[in-house]
């Protein structure tokens, strides 16, 4: 089983879940319901991805009891607005065949908008009725977050960010323990990069562990939630496999001397 890390709303989050972006919605529920068997019980969707009705069709087919498995989902930025988030919320949770999320966030902060603040005030409204136990936002940079936290009256449980050896995030992973706000890295193997990296692999040699098995590592004792995604039943358990050995620090220092501000996905600030 995963750990699990507090919440500053005093709920827990596991600290590894499975993401399922591009995942189709066909493939969503078998996956899903591979990942749960392997002993996952944290689960990453949003409206986006189109795959939330295979989501739910997944965590159901596992029959594991609700509140033993943590799901997240997302609006999107087509969505922001007050009223306009609420019936996005509404749409999600049917697609999921859920009567709550444990966690709900604003997929992007979409600033040329400039209506995330009314879209946070939405998801307050839903943490109030507890349909959504925890509330979040994703891709939020620190400004964001300052206006945020200035005009609003809830802070984040978490920030789920691109977050990968290539892009270490430290002023806003800074930022988000300053404030009480867990980080959750999306992306976390870079899209594949990890796999491969002679950096990697030299370290994970001398720990008998992969590549990626050695950043999911690097995550975990960072105090990232970290998500990684795949199809592969053996991929799958074997990202879950990373919680029976300690990286040294001067492991966790060279992974960590691969940053170069480099992302595989856009800049918060430039997605409307």
């Amino acid at each position: 089983m995963a750990f699990t890390l507090k919440l500053n709303d005093g709920h827990t989050i596991p600290q590894l879940g499975l993401g399922v972006y591009k995942i189709p919605d066909a493939q969503a529920a078998g996956t899903v319901q591979v990942a749960l068997e392997a002993g996952y019980r944290h689960l990453d969707t949003a409206a986006l991805y189109a795959n939330e009705r295979g989501v739910g069709e997944g965590l159901a087919r596992a029959a594991l009891p609700r509140a033993e498995v943590f799901v997240t989902t997302k609006v999107w930025n087509t969505d922001h607005g007050y009223d306009q988030t609420l019936r996005a919320f509404d749409t999600s949770l049917a697609k999921l065949g859920l009567d709550y999320v444990d966690l709900y966030l604003i997929h992007w902060p979409a600033p040329a908008q400039d209506r995330y603040l009314d879209t946070y005030r939405a998801l307050e409204t839903l943490r109030a009725d507890g349909r959504a136990r925890s509330i979040g936002v994703s891709n939020f940079h620190t400004h964001h977050l300052d206006r945020l936290l200035a005009e609003t009256d809830v802070v984040p449980a978490v920030n789920q960010v691109e977050l990968h050896p290539w892009l270490v995030q430290a002023e806003v992973r800074a930022y988000n323990a300053a404030h009480g706000i867990l980080t959750e890295a999306w992306s976390p193997l870079a899209r594949g990069r990890a796999i491969g990296d002679p950096v990697l692999d030299a370290i994970g040699a001398r720990y008998g562990k992969s590549a990626a098995q050695v950043v999911l590592r690097w995550h975990l004792q960072l105090g990232n939630i970290v998500i990684p995604k795949s199809v592969t039943p053996a991929r799958i358990r074997e990202n879950l496999d990373v919680f029976d050995f300690t990286l040294a620090d001067a492991d966790l220092a060279a992974i960590t001397a691969l940053d170069a501000e480099e992302r595989t996905g856009k800049d918060p600030d430039d997605l409307d």
